[in-house]
Parts: structure tokens; C-alpha cells; sequence
């Protein structure tokens, strides 16, 4: 049989054992979100699902998925190797994640085979989006604005195809906007930007003033411990669903320089990346790289001890579901410092450039480019203080690009990128 033959099965199982999940679901009466053409496919969705339905899948699957997880391991290991090698990019890549979901031998395999988005770079599952860049050359992505909406959509490619079927949909954030103040919740679909979803990726949270930006993720980052926070609070408590969120981890904070005189010119930032150690941009560095799955609500949520005959409960603010429940994260070194790239001013143009590689080609006050600020002390080499770890800017109406490297990760990349679409009044 075929290498191709073999892909075509494989997505034939796919599809039915997508359709029988459906059915189960319409079963129990859900009437859930319809899905979307981009949205990251229903990969390890067993590992977000109850015991119980998880026993019933396998029950249900088990004749069907029979013959494929008794393959040789030999054989299968060199299925998955040469699938892995052909299709180096999406949507060719879904085939990849179609042989992650026949069974639970072909998974451990597929994990096994596909290497990280810092050793091969290449985005495959949904965890590659918490993981670095690769260090050689920049992931380079684009960012759709919807105005009526206040969606944000980040895109893989360099730039929008003609009918948008090629584009692959990496994060989705959606501006939340209160009496005070406004937020970006991101997920990793469109259509869903619940807090207790399973596809809640993180949120970005500024001050009144928009000259401050805390980055919060769904999960602890990687070999970091999580300070406490312990400011004082007001609030009453109450006890609610422990289906609420509980993971806000303090992961970076983005910070514009305040302009008193409200002169016109560049926007100055910062970011402190708490999650980050300096030292992991030096040769021979590691920055911390999850290679797990991205969990769900229901795995984040530790053992609670209940009384009988009443569900568990935890103890929340009554008044913020999206209350700060940690400090910053601590990597027990110095946190990279990220500063924008002062742009030069050109006499001809009358205006500030910065070299973006062709990759940014309208004038605006988002356009920026990001390299680390480190203390001299560190040793790090001039070299690595220059190389452009982040940039963005604009390339036509309500279309921008993105392009990030080592350490950074997209969700981070993202994050910071979406605080230029915050209003600023303190900063011009």
C-alpha cells in the first residue's frame, strides 16, 4: 500500500470517527458552537472529555482503529517519519495531526517523531504556540482586524491568500471592553472566547492609562515558580462552579513610556518577559519549552475534597471572573528585557523608518520592532542584543504582519503585539 493510500485512510477514519463524536454529542442533547474552516482540528479531544465519554469513544472506536494500532512499531514509526517529512506545511500538515488522532499508539509515536517549533520549525499541534521560535530565521505570520467585532486573528503565511482557504488559524483574541477599561481574551478558536473554555488560551490585561500591560496565560509556564499575590482585597467570596478559570499566570509585563509634553513621535516600550531567563539568548541557552498539550479547564482544576451529596466548590472573587490568582512567575534568574528599536529619522520622507525587510510597507504609529536590552554584566554578545526577536507593522487596511523568533513564543508574540491596538491617551 501507498504512502498516499495510507493518508487517505487515515483522514477517511478521521472524518467518520468526527462524525460519530457528533452524533454522540447531538445524543446527549448539546446543542454545542458550530465550528469554523480554520479552527486547529480535534486533536487528543479524549484528554478534554469526561472519563466516561472517553470510555465510551474507545469502546465505540475500538473495532474500527483495530488494525491500524496493531501495525508493526517498526513500520508505523517509519509511516509517520515519512508523512512528517512530505507535508512541511499547512494545510498539507493536517496529516500529520490526522495520524496523532487514529489511536493511542499512533499518538505516542506521532509526539515521538515531531520535534519541537525550536528543532524543526514547523507548527504543527496547538502546543507549538507556547513554544519558542526557532533561532535561524523568524515564523512569519499576519494579524486580520475585524472592526466590527474587535477580533484579532493571527494567521500563518506571509501574507493573506486571494480566498482565505489556505490560511491556517493559529489564535484568535477578542476585545473585551468594561466601564473602565478594556481586555483581550485569546483562544485558540474564533468563535469561542469564554474564559472557561477549554480552548481559553491566555488574556491581556493594561492599566486605566494604557501605558502598562500584563500578559496572563492559561498555565504555568515551564520550570517557574508562581509568586503570590498577595495585594488586599475587598471583595466577598463566594462559592461557584470549579469550572471557572484558575489559571492566570503573570507571564510578562509591557510597558510605554509615559509622554507628558504629548509630543509626536515614536511609541517607546518595553517588555519584561518574567517566564523568560536572560541568559537563554547566548549561545548554548534553553528557554523554557512545554512539550505537553494545551489542557483543559477540567485537568487545570486540582482535587477538591467534598462533603457528601453537594458538587466541590472553591473559593472565588464574586466580583472579577477574571481576577489576577497569581503574581508574577519567577525563573530564579534575570527575566529578558525586551526594548523597541529606535527608528532613525529620515529628512527626505520626513517621517521615522525602521529596516523591516519589505515585510512592513504602510507608515503607522504600530509598526515596531523589538531586540533584548540586557545588562552588561551577562556577557551576552552585541550580536545577539541586535537580532530583531519581534516585529510588526502594517501592511494595509486592518492587515498587519508579525514575525517572531527564539525566545519568544506566538502566544506571547501576539499578546504583546495586541497592545498597539489599545488606545493610549497618556502615550501621544
Amino acid at each position: 500500500m501507498s504512502l498516499k493510500s495510507i493518508v487517505r485512510e487515515l483522514r477517511e477514519m478521521r472524518d467518520g470517527i468526527g462524525s460519530m463524536s457528533r452524533r454522540a454529542a447531538d445524543g446527549r442533547g448539546g446543542g454545542g458552537r458550530g465550528g469554523s474552516r480554520h479552527s486547529w482540528p480535534g486533536l487528543w479531544s479524549e484528554q478534554q472529555q469526561p472519563p466516561q465519554q472517553q470510555q465510551l469513544q474507545r469502546q465505540e472506536h475500538q473495532q474500527q482503529q483495530g488494525r491500524w494500532a496493531n501495525l508493526p512499531p517498526e513500520l508505523l514509526l517509519d509511516v509517520i517519519q515519512r508523512v512528517e517529512a512530505s507535508e512541511a506545511t499547512w494545510p498539507a500538515r493536517r496529516q500529520v495531526v490526522a495520524c496523532a488522532a487514529v489511536c493511542r499508539s499512533w499518538r505516542e509515536v506521532t509526539k515521538e517523531v515531531v520535534k519541537t517549533l525550536e528543532e524543526c520549525g514547523r507548527i504543527t499541534f496547538p502546543i507549538s504556540l507556547k513554544q519558542p521560535g526557532p533561532r535561524e530565521h523568524p515564523v512569519q505570520c499576519f494579524v486580520r482586524r475585524d472592526r466590527a467585532t474587535s477580533t484579532y486573528l493571527l494567521y500563518l503565511g506571509l501574507s493573506p491568500s486571494l480566498h482565505g482557504e489556505n490560511d491556517k488559524l493559529l489564535l484568535a483574541a477578542r476585545k473585551i471592553r468594561r466601564a473602565t477599561r478594556t481586555s483581550f481574551v485569546i483562544s485558540l478558536v474564533s468563535n469561542d472566547f469564554s474564559l472557561s473554555s477549554s480552548t481559553y488560551v491566555g488574556k491581556l490585561k493594561p492599566n486605566f492609562l494604557g501605558t502598562k500591560f500584563t500578559i496572563f496565560d492559561s498555565q504555568p509556564p515551564c520550570d517557574a515558580v508562581v509568586l503570590p499575590n498577595n495585594r488586599p482585597s475587598k471583595r466577598h467570596f463566594k462559592q461557584v462552579s470549579p469550572r471557572l478559570p484558575l489559571g492566570n499566570y503573570n507571564v510578562a509585563t509591557v510597558s510605554y513610556e509615559l509622554t507628558v509634553l504629548r509630543n509626536r513621535g515614536p511609541r517607546r516600550m518595553q517588555c519584561t518577559m518574567h517566564s523568560i531567563p536572560a541568559l537563554c539568548i547566548q549561545e548554548g541557552g534553553k528557554a523554557p519549552t512545554p512539550t505537553g498539550i494545551i489542557h483543559s479547564l477540567d485537568e487545570q482544576v486540582p482535587a477538591l475534597s467534598t462533603s457528601k451529596g453537594k458538587e466541590p466548590a472553591i473559593e472565588f472573587s464574586s466580583t472579577s471572573l477574571s481576577a489576577d490568582l497569581s503574581g508574577p512567575v519567577c525563573t530564579n534568574e534575570v527575566p529578558l528585557v525586551l526594548k523597541n528599536k529606535a527608528p532613525r529619522w529620515h529628512e527626505q520622507l520626513q517621517c521615522w523608518c525602521l529596516n523591516f525587510r519589505g515585510r512592513v510597507t504602510v507608515a503607522s504609529v504600530k509598526n515596531f520592532q523589538l531586540v533584548a536590552s540586557v545588562d552588561p554584566s551577562l556577557g551576552i554578545p552585541a550580536a545577539e542584543q541586535e537580532k530583531v526577536i519581534l516585529q510588526f507593522g502594517k501592511i494595509g487596511k486592518d492587515i498587519f504582519t508579525m514575525d517572531y523568533r527564539y525566545p519568544l513564543s506566538a502566544f506571547q508574540a501576539f499578546a504583546i503585539c495586541l497592545t498597539s491596538f489599545d488606545t493610549k491617551p497618556a502615550c501621544e
